[in-house]
């Protein structure tokens, strides 16, 4: 809707502008006489013929030399000064005119020129109307061009086949279902249903407004259907979720004998990325170098997404390497591809590059890519770089971003970092609330997580089934059996929501590490659902915990039997038998283990020291400063050994004598980890280390007293919860 603030503005520019012109034509009079003038400016276009309008005793002016003029104008200071001359010759009030102004000022983005154009002509008609629509959409004003619609139709004037795609777009943007569907009632009565145009419009704004019943009965509906028409409905059930329709309707249009274009080709291999379908995105990729879409951006990116998110990050990467041109698109699907399929570092290393590449700016879709990567290898230092790049950049107030950073904080061991990036947030949705709460309960902070779900529930915020998997998680990190047995009836008693399989697993968990086992064993009797590899896989996690043999048994049977290739079900199996000493049985573990090709995944810690993150195995001397590590560890194990520390010899997993049992202990990557933090960071400053497996009881132990000696903080991640080691003590104490 106009705003009448804008005339004072408007009018004072054209004043000025008539002043200057005023001025520029006395100089021409001086020179050359204004005759001579308007002369040039007659021979410098086409004459078209058409009606004559008396300027100046010499001087006559033709308005199809105005239009000609603006169709070949390039530059705003035109557009300006052929106003404010057809305000003095009166050819202001031509129609053709002024629509061709509203086009041209709309496109130089100078909107209320536009508007007040429009607002000042004497009857606008259609061609007006779709001038100042379309260049509402160019300025992205979605609810002024329907307000600006219903107007029209309030003042008699006819929409026409351009009206109603802007109006549709419009609707499409800002989802309004509602007014879409009275519009498409209007297209329909106006006659202009059976317009590709238009069907091709109603049926992306149906696509933006989630509504693909919609969008497939108009699609239905027309007599033809060209290529955009097809596109359009891909795309929609492509974006909706719905890929396998999507996909199924790519192959139809081609059997139908409508070649595809580069953004249907794009569409139909990110339906294949969204199912995994590796196979068929392979055909369309032949099919994209035998019809010569390879150098087309858009197929390009969608093929390394594919790839990527197929589990083939390197078929990905090295697309990624031929492509001639990369966008901000090409960068990020690169980094999700190595971040989402746990290649972390390479994730980082990809984002320097992006970083340091010409004419490319990481936007928010890259932040929210990358910070997951940092999360995953406990990059604490380079995460608050990002995030200081995100703040320079202005997408701290983006709420994906801010999740992401809270996750990206609460992972690399700093829950309070995460409390201010979530305490600064202008808006919040289920996801952020999710995250923090998430957050203090990977910690073992279950108070915290708890009185923030309290708060979460006053605000009106609806919790939903992942923020339920939070709460129930921390309950069982800080042993809150009650708690978590309340919040499990909640979730279906208050909120309707159904437990899914991660619940119960929770629940299991929760019970498992109190010590109830046989309670474990009937809940899981007990449940509606068949259990899968979550719920055993607590129960057999808390078998080891409390070495219960005959329970772990039961649980690693199931195990193997629903997922026999998992090879960390066998490993749990053997360190239950091992701590008892039941080698006989440990050796058929392993022997089970070779005969199906299974390997034990190798332990890995890491921890970064300058940006860089540096990875540790069991008894690695392959680091550069080795040989210094094993030199602090020597010296350090002496004195953990003279204030009490003794080695938990039945953490060893292998039959041998209790010297080498030692030995093995002494060199775990974890104490790898930490002497190098310990000797390559400032005294006082927190080590973190993060571990891709459990932490065993015999380095929890041993970092107890390094911490109390070294007299420094170690934050420990590993696979389950956090362990913030500090003085000789544990934020868990000991219950992990």
């Amino acid at each position: 809707m106009f705003d009448a603030s804008f005339l004072p503005k408007c009018m004072s520019v054209i004043f000025l502008e008539w002043r200057l012109l005023q001025q520029c034509l006395l100089k021409l009079r001086v020179r050359q006489g204004f005759s001579c003038y308007m002369h040039h400016i007659h021979t410098q276009t086409s004459s078209s013929g058409g009606g004559k309008h008396q300027c100046n005793p010499t001087v006559t002016v033709d308005s199809m030399h105005y239009l000609s003029i603006l169709n070949s104008s390039t530059n705003l200071n035109t557009v300006k000064q052929l106003h404010a001359l057809t305000l003095v010759t009166r050819y202001h009030r031509n129609v053709f005119l002024e629509t061709k102004f509203v086009s041209k000022y709309a496109m130089f983005g100078c909107l209320e020129s536009a508007r007040l154009i429009f607002h000042k002509s004497y009857k606008p008609d259609v061609f007006l109307y779709n001038a100042m629509l379309i260049g509402l959409s160019r300025s992205g004003k979605p609810r002024e061009i329907i307000s600006l619609y219903y107007r029209m139709r309030k003042s008699n004037v006819q929409p026409d086949n351009f009206t109603f795609p802007a109006v549709l777009k419009a609707c499409g943007e800002i989802r309004s279902l509602q007014d879409g569907k009275e519009i498409h009632y209007h297209v329909v009565k106006s006659g202009f249903e059976l317009n590709l145009f238009v069907g091709a419009a109603l049926i992306d704004m149906y696509v933006k407004c989630q509504s693909v019943e919609d969008a497939r009965q108009v699609f239905e509906n027309m007599p033809t259907r060209d290529v955009v028409l097809w596109t359009s409905l891909i795309v929609g059930y492509v974006q909706n979720g719905c890929a396998n329709e999507g996909l199924q309707l790519f192959h139809q249009m081609r059997l139908g004998g409508v070649n595809p274009d580069s953004l249907t080709m794009a569409s139909a291999i990110s339906a294949c990325a969204q199912l995994g379908g590796l196979k068929e995105g392979k055909r369309l990729h032949a099919f994209v170098i035998r019809n010569g879409f390879e150098l087309d951006l858009s197929v390009g990116n969608s093929l390394v997404a594919m790839y990527a998110k197929c589990g083939s990050v390197d078929v990905a990467h090295q697309l990624f390497d031929m492509m001639p041109d990369r966008n901000e698109i090409s960068w990020n699907a690169m980094i999700a591809g190595y971040a989402q399929n746990g290649h972390a570092k390479e994730a980082l290393r990809i984002f320097s590059q992006m970083l340091e590449a010409h004419n490319i700016k990481p936007d928010l879709v890259t932040m929210v890519s990358v910070l997951p990567a940092c999360s995953h290898l406990g990059a604490f230092q380079q995460g608050t770089w990002i995030h200081d790049y995100v703040i320079r950049s202005g997408f701290e107030l983006n709420v994906s971003v801010a999740t992401a950073l809270i996750d990206m904080y609460a992972k690399c061991g700093s829950v309070g970092h995460a409390r201010q990036v979530f305490d600064k947030m202008p808006k919040r949705d289920v996801v952020s609330w999710s995250a923090m709460i998430s957050g203090y309960g990977m910690h073992g902070h279950g108070k915290d997580a708890l009185s923030l779900f309290s708060r979460m529930q006053q605000t009106g915020m609806k919790p939903n089934d992942v923020t339920f998997i939070s709460v129930l998680s921390a309950c069982s990190h800080a042993g809150m059996l009650d708690e978590g047995w309340r919040y499990f009836s909640s979730m279906s008693q208050d909120y309707c929501i159904k437990p899914r399989g991660e619940h119960y697993s929770c629940m299991v968990d929760l019970l498992g590490r109190a010590g109830f086992l046989d309670e474990a064993l009937d809940f899981i009797n007990k449940m509606p659902l068949e259990p899968h590899v979550g719920v055993w896989g607590a129960l057999l996690s808390a078998c080891r915990i409390y070495r219960n043999i005959e329970l772990g048994e039961v649980a690693a049977r199931h195990l193997i039997e629903i997922d026999p290739g998992h090879s960390a079900y066998y490993v749990l199996l053997s360190n239950i038998y091992s701590a008892e000493g039941r080698w006989h049985d440990v050796a058929k573990v392993r022997s089970m283990m070779r005969d199906r090709g299974l390997k034990k995944t190798p332990g890995c810690s890491f921890i970064e020291v300058n940006a860089k993150v540096h990875a540790f195995l069991v008894g690695d001397r392959s680091h550069p400063q080795s040989e210094k590590i094993y030199s602090m560890l020597e010296v350090l194990s002496g004195q953990m050994a003279e204030a009490g520390y003794v080695p938990s010899t039945n953490f060893v997993l292998h039959d041998v004598e209790e010297e080498a049992k030692e030995h093995m202990l002494g060199t775990h990557s974890e104490k790898l980890a930490i002497i190098f933090g310990l000797i390559s960071t400032n005294s006082g400053t927190p080590v973190r280390i993060t571990k891709n497996l459990r932490v065993c009881g015999d380095c929890h132990n041993a970092t107890r007293f390094i911490s109390k000696i070294a007299k420094r903080e170690i934050i420990v991640r590993d696979l389950n919860r956090f362990h913030h080691f500090k003085d000789g003590f544990c934020s868990c104490n000991d219950y992990w």
